[in-house]
């Protein structure tokens, strides 16, 4: 008796990466641009979006997205630093895929906003499978997780724009080499910017909102 077999996730990725690329054509039309933000529980992604509000708020409307299995925490942390933010509960999914991420936005509400956030899911696999619709992917390794995360889940810093290595202000306590950990991610992604900092003294993040303004204005001048 003959059967069919089908490749289900095939299907399910190409149809993410459809209703991804038309997010992004949207987000692309009203002028706003969506930044992925992904690592690890405990990364310091929150800390890392607080000190980007501060720098970047004052010269453009940011709004955030933030994605958890459950609990409201994050986002009333960022609600008070000033942004515009929704709360996104997964129902235990681990990562934001591209239908979750449009439905975000459209609750958010994008017509007056500039930058957008989303705080995905803290986990460092399933999020970097799914193409949510963002302009640039930014993913955190945190001081403690060790040098040698790039090896274990290379998908991660293959996929992603920027590594932003936090927790420098602990480096001395850990057996951790911030040339080394780059040096792995970049065998990986030749292009990945590295940006050493700390979300606790705010080391670095200067040289990072600097980094992001400038890619906001070349994207404003595209459009």
């Amino acid at each position: 008796m003959e059967y069919q077999i089908m490749e289900v996730k095939e299907q399910v990725l190409a149809d993410n990466d459809r209703i991804a690329a038309e997010t992004r054509a949207a987000l692309g039309q009203s002028g706003a641009r969506l930044i992925n933000l992904m690592g690890s529980p405990g990364a310091g992604k929150t800390s890392t979006l607080l000190q980007l509000i501060r720098r970047l708020g004052k010269d453009y409307k940011i709004g955030v997205m933030e994605a958890d299995v459950d609990s409201d925490v994050d986002a009333r942390a960022v609600s008070e630093a000033g942004a515009r933010v929704i709360q996104l509960h997964t129902g235990g999914l681990c990562h934001m895929d591209a239908d979750m991420t449009a439905r975000g936005l459209e609750a958010l509400g994008v017509g007056d906003l500039g930058l957008i956030f989303l705080e995905n899911v803290g986990n460092l696999v399933c999020p970097a499978e799914f193409d949510v619709g963002a302009d640039l992917r930014v993913m955190i390794l945190s001081v403690p997780e060790g040098d040698d995360k790039p090896l274990k889940y290379p998908l991660m810093f293959t996929v992603s724009d920027l590594m932003l290595i936090n927790k420098m202000d602990a480096a001395p306590v850990f057996d951790f080499d911030p040339e080394l950990a780059a040096a792995r991610a970049k065998a990986l992604n030749p292009g990945i910017q590295v940006f050493p900092l700390s979300a606790k003294t705010g080391e670095g993040f200067d040289d990072l909102a600097n980094w992001l303004k400038q890619w906001l204005e070349e994207g404003r001048k595209r459009v």
